[in-house]
């Protein structure tokens, strides 16, 4: 299993990189009404914001703020300006995007992007936008998948398919755009088979990276709210069984895909489950032994 570390190096040949979030003001289609309010019923944008991101701040100040945060433990390091928070290409017209998007590679030391969105929210003048400062710059993709099954993207108020995604991928990949797409284990109503299958179906795509986390049950999200009702319940998700199907989904995906992640890591004071207390370094010691005791 290529570490994530080693496919930024075959970028960014002798170069060390960390992303640095931001919140640039972004919404969602599901959020304000295009197609449905309220966002992602799990959704507790807090929970994954580091400190620096401030939507009252310009673009630039939230990257000064980030590299202080990051100076201390990587001193020599380069960055990627993250448009993390909500949609990052959604309700902002192409004019907006191209100056927020200028402003961060501006910044001393910010030498690419990533940009997080939805597949249906890549119309061919943002793509064309960002095929054109990939020439210079290179831009990452994290395209929000979160499952193959229609049904569960329903239930979750996603309100795309995955008819979207395999479209929005194709079109990334004519581009020339690296691409990747973020998923949950543990959705409402899915069986660790049904989660196989998007993994599946995902490496068929033209994808070069797969970011993956369990569902955390968050306070004040509407998922808790309907699990607290009994409207919604999720799968029991231990650790054990988790790294047991961490270790089917490595099995899964080709040697040409990467893995980010397996974990998320929400503040522990709103988080209602699965509550591990680990950092991703221990989840990803536990994985690593679980792997070695496996293959023998």
């Amino acid at each position: 299993m290529k570490a994530y570390s080693d496919y930024l190096s075959e970028i960014f040949p002798g170069i060390k990189v960390q992303k640095i979030s931001i919140d640039a003001g972004f919404s969602c289609p599901n959020r304000d009404g295009r197609i449905s309010k309220g966002g992602c019923i799990y959704c507790r944008n807090d929970s994954f914001s580091p400190r620096y991101c401030n939507p009252n701040d310009s673009v630039s100040i939230q990257l000064e703020k980030g590299k202080k945060f990051f100076a201390k433990k990587y001193p020599d390091m380069k960055y990627l300006a993250y448009f993390q928070s909500y949609t990052g290409t959604y309700n902002k017209t192409i004019q907006q995007l191209y100056s927020l998007y200028k402003e961060a590679l501006m910044v001393d030391k910010v030498v690419g992007l990533v940009v997080g969105t939805r597949p249906d929210c890549l119309d061919d003048e943002t793509l064309n936008l960002l095929a054109e400062i990939n020439k210079n710059h290179p831009v990452f993709l994290e395209i929000g998948a979160e499952t193959s099954h229609n049904h569960t993207l329903k239930l979750i108020n996603r309100n795309h398919t995955w008819e979207d995604v395999e479209n929005c991928v194709k079109k990334i990949s004519s581009k020339k755009i690296h691409c990747g797409l973020h998923l949950i284990a543990g959705l409402p109503g899915e069986s660790d088979e049904l989660i196989l299958s998007t993994i599946d179906k995902a490496c068929k795509l033209p994808i070069e990276s797969l970011k993956l986390h369990q569902l955390q049950v968050l306070k004040g999200t509407i998922l808790h709210t309907k699990i607290c009702s009994g409207d919604l319940t999720v799968p029991e998700l231990s650790l054990d069984k988790y790294l047991d199907l961490c270790i089917e989904i490595i099995e899964r995906v080709p040697d040409n895909i990467v893995i980010e992640r397996f974990l998320a890591q929400a503040p522990p004071d709103l988080v209602v489950s699965p509550s591990w207390g680990l950092k991703n370094y221990q989840f990803i010691n536990l994985l690593q032994k679980k792997l070695v005791t496996s293959q023998k």
